[in-house]
């Protein structure tokens, strides 16, 4: 049987501070079909870095909608950090996993990219191997300048984009491209001489003219007492990790010095590590189930792929996750899925043809929110995960203790905050579900009102879960805040589901 093509899609957003718009584009990005695998928000940098990997395209509806959040969310003239950037939906690399050539990344990221300029109206770039030019294959060169000063070179009428207006507006220009998936690997050396570190670096670099697609800088790691030459590896097809271990071992035996141990930070393909090379390459912390991307689709993890015998098998567990806020996740995300059926079943049926523009919205409405209601089941789970670890921290000190401390209030925090959204989202979502029974077959006037039962059942669910993790803060604002919100919501989903009601019975 041939497998699923499976595509990796790694876009870069111009937001690693405010706490809301993170979880915003996260949401957008968990489309049917695709799986938001990997966040990492970074307030120095101002950045948040992503991977979704799923169907070429389920990868590309998450995309755009990621990209259409952070346009409508991100200001470039406002934004500062330490990354180079020169848009909100700043860099969308599309790398080929499983099933699927660069040659199909490379058509799949430019029909991408025209669409992207489109629909959201903004400048795109296309660079790498879906670069149209030599000059703009190099991301450092179509960025040149950054926000600022590509904005200032397309005025004059140079350097502009493949497609999408001849100006930046206040959410910058997008770079999409094709490229090799990227492995970083970083191998400790014993020893303290930093400058030995970066001599090692600077030979097994491709610049300096060692490895071909290796990257690699040297630098102390004085927490650790050692050194480290930390690599980017831009195609192991080229040079793998034992050919770059191998080099990097000898060098450093060379000058007297020992390989300690090596870690892949980050994510990896299966093909990139061979059956021994975990032991060979002395990786240290690997999790072949949460750092091999085939692995996170593979059905292994992850509410959203694991069977119904499964999820309820875990839930009956003595484990405390999953717990209530996943079930309001799950409950959620199965009342997206009832009123794309509604939709469904009117769409292209003549006798409903004054409804069908309004329900084609609705249904591409839903079946964005279904993933977003999967993603928060898992992201709940993982929230009360971080409360217990946060607990098992170690308390002797009176440094530990407050640390710990200040663990357990964040930890809360999130954890409350995961079930507010699912609270929102499904408030917001109740007046969909009363369209599909107003307005769609009358013959699935039941299944609409059924998605608002359960949508009402997701938010009373997802209160509950703010409440008690809201109790447990000592930010009394914060708490408050969080709990007056809550209760307006649950007020406001009473009344939508009144509404629901008397729709459904006027259709019967």
């Amino acid at each position: 049987m041939t497998e699923e093509p499976l595509v990796v899609c790694v876009p870069n957003f111009s937001e690693g501070r405010r706490a809301d718009v993170i979880e915003e584009i996260c949401a957008a990005l968990s489309a049917p079909g695709a799986t938001l695998v990997y966040r990492q928000a970074d307030a120095e940098h101002n950045r948040l870095d992503t991977t979704v990997v799923g169907s070429p395209d389920a990868v590309r509806r998450s995309a755009l909608a990621g990209a259409d959040t952070a346009v409508e969310l991100i200001d470039m003239t406002q934004h500062h950090g330490g990354h180079p950037r020169m848009g909100a939906a700043d860099v969308i690399p599309f790398v080929p996993l499983r099933g699927i050539s660069m040659e199909g990344c490379v058509e799949l990221a430019r029909a991408f990219a025209k669409e992207l300029a489109e629909e959201l109206e903004i400048p795109v770039y296309l660079y790498d191997r879906a670069a149209l030019v030599p000059e703009r294959a190099s991301l450092a060169e179509v960025r040149k300048g950054e926000y600022e000063g590509l904005k200032e070179a397309v005025a004059r009428g140079e350097r502009l984009p493949d497609f999408g207006p001849h100006q930046l507006g206040r959410a910058g220009a997008t770079a999409v491209g094709a490229r090799k998936a990227l492995v970083a690997f970083n191998m400790y050396l014993s020893g303290t001489d930093e400058i030995v570190a970066k001599e090692i670096a600077k030979t097994v670099r491709e610049s300096g003219g060692g490895l071909p697609a290796v990257r690699a800088i040297g630098f102390a790691v004085p927490e650790r007492g050692c050194v480290t030459v930390s690599m980017n590896l831009v195609d192991v097809e080229v040079t793998g990790l034992p050919t770059a271990f191998d080099a990097v071992r000898d060098l450093a035996a060379e000058r007297g010095m020992d390989v300690v141990d090596s870690e892949i930070v980050g994510l990896v393909p299966q093909a990139a590590l061979g059956p021994d090379d975990v032991a060979y390459l002395r990786l240290e912390g690997f999790d072949a189930d949460t750092q091999i991307l085939e692995r996170l689709v593979s059905g292994e993890r992850g509410i959203a792929t694991q069977t119904i015998d499964g999820f309820l098998d875990a839930l009956a567990s003595d484990a405390p996750t999953p717990g209530g806020g996943a079930v309001a996740g799950l409950a959620g995300a199965s009342a997206a899925a009832l009123i794309s059926m509604v939709c469904r079943l009117t769409v292209d049926k003549p006798k409903f043809e004054d409804a069908w523009d309004r329900m084609r919205e609705i249904q591409a409405e839903v079946d964005q929110a279904r993933g977003a209601f999967l993603a928060l089941a898992d992201r709940d789970a993982a929230a009360f995960d971080d409360v217990m670890a946060a607990f098992k921290l170690p308390k002797d000190s009176e440094d530990q203790k407050a640390k710990r401390s200040q663990a357990i209030q964040r930890a809360y925090e999130g954890a409350a905050r995961v079930p507010l959204e699912v609270a929102q989202r499904a408030v917001a979502l109740m007046p969909s579900a009363t369209a599909a029974t107003e307005l769609g077959n009358p013959n699935a006037a039941s299944d609409g009102l059924s998605a608002a039962l359960m949508l009402h059942a997701a938010a009373q669910c997802a209160i509950a879960n703010v409440r008690i993790n809201a109790a447990g803060l000592k930010d009394e604002t914060t708490a408050t805040s969080m709990v007056a919100e809550v209760q307006a919501l649950a007020a406001r989903a009473e009344g939508l589901l009144a509404d629901a009601m008397a729709a459904f019975d006027a259709r019967i």
